[in-house]
């Protein structure tokens, strides 16, 4: 079991930056997978970014390349969201999620479905403004 708790949002201009946090609890953080995912209202949950468990490998969603980075300090128990050149369209609640299972590192399939995530943070809002 894990507890994940996000931390960052706020009310941007559009093209500023935000850093999200998500904090987890727990001794196993280095085994999970980690992704964030938003969801803006009347939409779907969509995927955002993913990372494998060293750090070494991530995924984006076509709309965040190149402007948002995600990173993770497995000495901390963190994943970060770095979100720059924000856009109207970025507002959103912003959630982190950790996949537990042993398969693979698989960044364009795997990860970017919400429902393999096994555990969720409560969310943080992200909102830019034009």
């Amino acid at each position: 079991q894990v507890q994940l708790v996000e931390s960052g949002g706020g009310l941007v201009q559009a093209g500023g930056s935000l850093r999200l946090s998500c904090a987890a609890s727990g001794r196993t953080f280095s085994r999970y997978y980690m992704g964030w995912f938003r969801q803006a209202p009347g939409k779907e949950r969509e995927f955002v970014a993913a990372i494998s468990r060293s750090g070494l490998s991530t995924s984006y969603t076509d709309s965040v390349k190149g402007r948002f980075t995600i990173s993770r300090d497995n000495a901390k128990n963190t994943v970060y969201l770095q979100m720059n050149s924000l856009k109207p369209e970025d507002t959103a609640v912003y959630y982190c999620a950790a996949d537990a299972d042993d398969r693979p590192w698989e960044p364009y399939y795997y990860q970017r479905l919400a429902y393999e995530y096994d555990y969720w943070g409560q969310g943080t809002q992200v909102t830019v403004s034009s």
